[in-house]
């Protein structure tokens, strides 16, 4: 059975979806390819960058060359909810980049005279460009319709986004100091009222 992302009908709504989703996301990434990462970074981009390809690229791969794992029951439904993630997550993302506007970088930069942004999404969850992305991964792990890359798609981006925020959470306290620690005890990380 050929994955709906891979079929005449089933590749526009995704391939749509994905292309729009990181679209955006190309400024940011010219831009901040020209600087050296800051030293306040760790490699934690470089982290997210090759987790959340590795991930994904696996996830493709496998999705087609190893169909036992291939999610048949609500298999529309399924591929449906995953669009949805993509663009939900695609949609966070723009709305985070909005919020930060000069503030938002892809490695991990704070000045001393920036601002807690705490409007939009931010006023719920210290991270939602990262819960964003997680949202968007997901989406194309569920749209794939097989467990195995549902694993690969979610797994790698999770783990290189915890360790994203305990490096930026560390930069941030450090640098904006009670400002930053306050606004900690009143958010919540990812999630709204969880975690």
């Amino acid at each position: 059975m050929t994955q709906l992302p891979f079929t005449g009908a089933g590749a526009i709504p995704f391939w749509i979806a994905f292309y729009w989703a990181f679209a955006a996301e190309l400024p940011f990434m010219r831009r901040d390819r020209v600087t050296n990462a800051a030293s306040t970074d760790r490699g934690s981009m470089l982290v997210v960058l090759i987790a959340n390809g590795i991930g994904t690229s696996l996830a493709f791969l496998f999705a087609g060359a190893l169909r036992d794992f291939t999610i048949v029951t609500g298999r529309i439904p399924l591929y449906v909810v995953g669009i949805v993630c993509i663009l939900a997550g695609g949609w966070l993302r723009r709305h985070c980049f909005r919020m930060l506007g000069a503030s938002f970088t892809y490695d991990v930069r704070v000045q001393a005279t920036q601002a807690v942004i705490e409007r939009g999404a931010y006023r719920y969850v210290r991270h939602p460009s990262y819960a964003a992305g997680m949202l968007l991964f997901g989406g194309i792990g569920l749209a794939l319709t097989n467990w195995l890359s549902l694993v690969l798609a979610v797994v790698p981006p999770v783990l290189a986004y915890a360790y994203r925020i305990s490096v930026e959470e560390r930069a941030l306290v450090a640098t904006l100091g009670p400002a930053y620690a306050d606004y900690m005890r009143r958010t919540r990380r990812v999630i709204p009222f969880v975690l």
